[in-house]
């Protein structure tokens, strides 16, 4: 009896044994499962995004861009049919015609992803920077230590990309800021990105569950980059992202 008692609850211990073992394994394949999911899901996010992007840009170009062409070649004529005391009017006109010319160009060559794989991350980061200082909204700078490395994956430039605008784009609606520094720091094995602003800063937790935010977390996990946001009230807010260059 004794040995039969010890075959029993051996075995019901080896099934016991086995069955969390095939629970576990079931756990593990789901949420890998999940996670290839949502990684599958981000991507595909991301294309369309890139799409409707690159679709605004071509827009603003051609057809905006062209508007703004012919405005200002009519101002520009209409300044030889004026008299002298309407051509300071007519002529501060046209300048504003020509500025809004130069923003909206600026502005689609950010939006297109073709114009980004072409000029590269770092030129397009140096366009926006010019923008962003030119609008006059806020005084931004950037500065470049190290041997700059090509990306060979060329879809991580956007991506990079992106995740800095959607940081410009909350530092320009929330954060009162007037200055912007960007560093860019070339290191052997990856490139560190560091952005900061002098605004008034914010509660992460308390906006941790943001759209914004959430976007810009899991763009950089799908690059595999260390990303690290931080924030206080009153004292700014500063992005860290370590970007490990990639082969395709």
């Amino acid at each position: 009896m004794i040995i039969v008692l010890i075959i029993i609850c051996s075995l019901v211990i080896l099934f016991f044994v086995f069955y969390q073992k095939r629970k576990n394994q079931l756990l593990l394949r789901n949420v890998e499962q999940q996670q290839k999911f949502d990684e599958e899901l981000l991507k595909t996010q991301q294309e369309i995004q890139e799409e409707t992007l690159k679709h605004v840009g071509r827009e603003l170009h051609d057809n905006i861009g062209q508007m703004l062409v012919m405005s200002t070649m009519q101002m520009n004529a209409a300044l030889t049919a004026v008299n002298n005391e309407a051509k300071t009017k007519v002529n501060n006109a046209a300048e504003t015609l020509k500025n809004t010319l130069d923003e909206v160009r600026a502005l689609s060559k950010s939006l297109n992803n073709d114009v980004i794989f072409n000029l590269g991350f770092e030129a397009t980061l140096e366009n926006e920077v010019a923008r962003l200082n030119k609008s006059g909204l806020i005084d931004s700078t950037l500065s470049i230590t190290g041997e700059k490395v090509n990306f060979e994956n060329k879809k991580d430039e956007i991506i990079l990309f992106r995740i800095l605008q959607e940081f410009f784009s909350n530092t320009l609606k929330y954060a009162e800021a007037e200055h912007l520094n960007i560093t860019l720091s070339y290191q052997e094995q990856l490139l560190i990105i560091k952005i900061e602003d002098d605004g008034i800063g914010y509660d992460i937790e308390s906006v941790a569950k943001s759209s914004g935010l959430i976007n810009m977390k899991k763009r950089a996990e799908l690059l595999s980059a260390k990303y690290n946001l931080e924030s206080q009230k009153h004292k700014g807010t500063t992005l860290t992202l370590e970007y490990p260059y990639r082969t395709i």
